[in-house]
């Protein structure tokens, strides 16, 4: 299934959510992207609907299993790419800023390259 950036970007902010706040809820990924509510409530809905994640009565939002390894390598070729760009000299901020442009559009081959320049990133 071909999955949009903007959903990679979603459930890749859900999963850096969970890992630093425990809960997400609606809101956190709001004030996280910077994104209105009524477009934030329109992605989730559409991410339920696509079985990704699942969303409490209390609006407690949880990554399904096909939701966590879409955003688990997602996040896994951001924290390996940001490496690389700061390996190069780049500031922490600014290669975080740029991995982020450039993690949903590599093919895995050159990904694969990179892994084996920096190293695997084994915490995701």
């Amino acid at each position: 299934m071909v999955i949009h950036e903007s959903a990679e970007n979603y459930l890749e902010s859900i999963l850096i959510l969970q890992e630093q706040c425990g809960e997400v809820h609606s809101i956190d990924i709001v004030n996280k992207l910077g994104y209105s509510k009524p477009s934030v409530s329109i992605a989730m809905k559409k991410l339920r609907e696509s079985g990704y994640i699942s969303m409490a009565a209390d609006g407690t939002i949880t990554l399904n299993d096909s939701g966590m390894e879409i955003a688990s390598r997602i996040y896994s070729r951001h924290k390996t790419i940001t490496r690389l760009f700061e390996r190069m000299g780049v500031s922490s901020e600014q290669a975080a800023i740029d991995a982020c442009k450039v993690e949903h559009d590599l093919s895995q081959e050159t990904f694969d390259r990179i892994c084996d320049f920096v190293g695997r990133d084994e915490n995701v």
